[in-house]
């Protein structure tokens, strides 16, 4: 699938090119907690993650969709105890063109989230250092695999 980062639509040049146009990228929701306070910076450098992963659309027109990438990472100490929970919406309005029916949920729920991934993983690393701890930067997720399971029924929304 073509991509394009704005600008002139892939359709103007060929009708037949299919592509997906990025139109907007913005933060829907973010939300940091760090309920112990202090008490949570004196617990070690470590803590263990557990993240979450899910995507969810919205049509807005014929080929306008929004994307929305939410992010959410906890972390607690070695003794069980909560540090932080990170909670991020990222969202995304893209215009598909030329994408059929048979293609249209791995356009939205493979290759959009894909493409935003990088920016949505910025915005969790400098909200957890400048929440006081070491930055989260999370490892690149196989969108495909997240669909697939989906579609299968297996475990979906967590890595």
């Amino acid at each position: 699938m073509a991509e394009t980062d704005g600008g002139a639509a892939p359709a103007a040049e060929d009708p037949q090119r299919r592509g997906i146009t990025i139109n907007a990228q913005y933060i829907k929701d973010l939300s940091f907690e760090n309920p112990r306070g202090a008490a949570s910076l004196q617990q070690g450098p470590n803590p263990q993650l557990h993240i979450g992963v899910d995507i969810n659309t919205t049509p807005l027109g014929s080929d306008q969709h929004e994307v929305v990438l939410h992010l959410q990472v906890r972390a607690q100490s070695a003794a069980g105890e909560p540090q932080f929970v990170c909670e991020l919406a990222y969202g995304t309005m893209v215009t598909l063109h030329n994408v059929g029916e048979d293609d249209l949920q791995q356009a939205l729920l493979v290759e959009t989230p894909r493409m935003v991934f990088p920016f949505a993983r910025a915005i969790l690393a400098d909200v957890t250092r400048d929440g006081g701890f070491t930055p989260v930067v999370l490892q690149p997720i196989d969108f495909g695999m997240l669909w697939r399971m989906r579609q299968t029924g297996g475990v979906g929304g967590t890595a």
